[in-house]
């Protein structure tokens, strides 16, 4: 069977509209599982060739739909020319469908190997090129399949075994069925000599389907939400816009906010969280605003944790800054400081700055270049007795607790966060200033893959960003309060302390390098077994 040139790129088209429509703030996550289906139709009826070039167009309409708000944070934000901006957000879309590509082009291959495995091969190759995804030059791993399910709890609690990869495995599995009984429907209707039933795609995305949804829902019903710490956290989201923030004349108003919405978080808390660099200054270089803020924290009465530059120095002398987290104390001594070990590529450095790419400058402004931090430092503190002093002396003479930091862009990176579980962690804190996105779909996706984070390790999560979505979520990923964006909010929650170790906490992505391993042995038995391309543009020994 042929397939007409036209129908291939409206194949390739819908696979690319409804992939975006999944993800925040559409959240249309249902139609996640079959989005995929029109690009497997096409796969079925064309060469690998075909079958990539296919693959490019609908990843690169995909990511199109999932990051246009690149435009927003370049132009609006970042003072980039429009037409600029929206050559450069093509040519990372380009690149992003260049996955999509390998996958549509790798799957084709690989069946004119293992015709009789079907689509079968299909979720473990998407997994591998997530993953590589999620590495390589930097990493990127924006809008990752499985995010599009954030909502529907009960399939994602397979997470806190497989990670996110998890999720976007039985997502492929169940659209590559779904696509083989549609092929094999059409072709029993057209009366081609076909063979039987796929019952191998089949059985094992509907036995796929069926333990994850009985393994969340056991595990939601069963879950013990009586915890045996909890700790009451204040949140504060300001609203600073971007072109204010570091402008020396709005610093007063800025603190005049911070301190007016914190004080309407009361007094009866353990911490409070404020945003990503939240002063409109280095904290350790201003005394006098310094001052300023361990007032606050004095008059709450709680440490407060919150995001500034700070400034160091190389050996040479000369000075360069980091991306920070602060613990204060009441008495404004620094419990501890976290430093943001992964940045983000032309936003707080430019890659090859010395040599390749000198010419660039960054492109969003900012106050300067940024150096990484050492890790995954954990920060730790007192909470605020909530039984009797006699009786605490008696159970828990001097507990603390003890929390990981992770900075904006940071909180995407699952295997990043899972080492601060691993670690110790009895929560977790993501900092954020979203401000760079307006008003988009960006801040929703955002905040969408923290879910996923709380899951993959147990753990509650408290989110502060300056102009939204600030929130809490638990450790099975409800969430318990979300922020509208561009609004002054203060939150307040109870939160759980303390995780359970999970599988994914402790081994990482175990799954997905098993995924990549399975896939490069169906690769290289693909490789020896094509002596030559099969000619005529059609795919060589595929039962009609």
């Amino acid at each position: 069977m042929t397939i007409s040139r036209a129908r291939l790129i409206l194949l390739a088209c819908a696979s690319g509209l409804l992939y975006p429509l999944s993800f925040p703030a559409f959240d249309l996550g249902v139609l996640a599982w079959f989005a995929l289906v029109p690009l497997h139709v096409a796969v079925e009826y064309v060469s690998p060739g075909r079958a990539f070039r296919v693959g490019w167009l609908a990843g690169t309409l995909a990511f199109t739909g999932s990051m246009f708000w690149v435009i927003t944070a370049m132009n609006m934000y970042g003072k980039v020319p429009l037409p600029i901006a929206a050559l450069v957000m093509l040519l990372l879309t380009v690149y992003l469908g260049l996955y999509v590509a390998i996958y549509a082009g790798g799957l084709a291959w690989i069946r004119t190997t293992f015709p009789t495995l079907g689509f079968l091969p299909a979720p473990f190759l998407w997994v591998t090129l997530e993953l590589i995804r999620t590495y390589f030059l930097s990493g990127l791993p924006w809008a990752l399949f499985g995010y599009s399910q954030y909502q529907w709890l009960p399939i994602i609690q397979l997470a806190d075994h497989f990670g996110v990869y998890g999720v976007s495995f039985l997502l492929v599995l169940v659209n590559a069925a779904l696509a083989e009984t549609i092929i094999w429907s059409i072709k029993a209707y057209r009366g081609f000599q076909i063979r039987s039933f796929p019952w191998p795609s089949s059985v094992a995305a509907a036995a796929g389907f069926g333990v994850a949804l009985l393994y969340g829902t056991t595990l939601l019903t069963a879950a013990d939400h009586t915890p045996t710490r909890t700790l009451s956290v204040g949140i504060v989201q300001p609203n600073v816009e971007q072109a204010q923030k570091w402008d020396v004349a709005f610093r007063q108003e800025t603190m005049e906010r911070y301190g007016r919405l914190t004080a309407g978080l009361g007094d009866d808390l353990d911490l409070i969280i404020w945003p990503e660099a939240a002063t409109p200054f280095v904290f350790e270089m201003e005394p006098q605003y310094r001052a300023l803020v361990s007032d606050m924290a004095r008059r709450a009465s709680a440490p407060l944790l919150f995001g500034s530059p700070a400034l160091r120095r190389y050996a040479n002398g000369r000075p360069f800054l980091l991306n920070s987290a602060y613990l204060l104390a009441t008495d404004g001594q620094i419990l501890g400081r976290y430093d943001k070990q992964h940045l983000v590529p032309f936003g707080e450095y430019i890659p090859f700055h010395n040599s390749l790419l000198f010419f660039l400058d960054k492109l969003v402004e900012g106050i300067g270049d940024f150096e990484a931090g050492p890790g995954s430092t954990l920060l730790m503190f007192k909470p605020r007795e909530k039984v009797p002093p006699m009786a605490a002396a008696a159970t828990v003479p001097d507990f603390h607790v003890k929390f990981g930091v992770v900075i904006c862009y940071e909180v995407i990176f699952p295997n990043l966060v899972r080492q601060f579980a691993a670690n110790g962690a009895d929560f977790m804190v993501t900092i954020t200033n979203d401000a760079w996105f307006g008003p988009s779909s960006a801040p929703y996706q955002h905040f969408g893959m923290v879910v996923f984070r709380a899951v993959e390790n147990r753990v509650a999560f408290a989110r502060a960003a300056n102009t939204g979505i600030s929130g809490f979520i638990d450790p099975y990923g409800h969430i318990s309060q979300q922020s509208s964006i561009f609004t002054q909010e203060a939150l307040k929650e109870t939160i759980t302390v303390g995780h359970q170790q999970t599988f994914y906490a402790q081994y990482g992505d175990l799954f997905a390098y098993a995924c990549a391993i399975l896939t490069a042995l169906l690769c290289l038995t693909s490789y020896f077994s094509h002596d030559t391309e099969p000619a005529g543009g059609e795919p060589a020994g595929r039962p009609a």
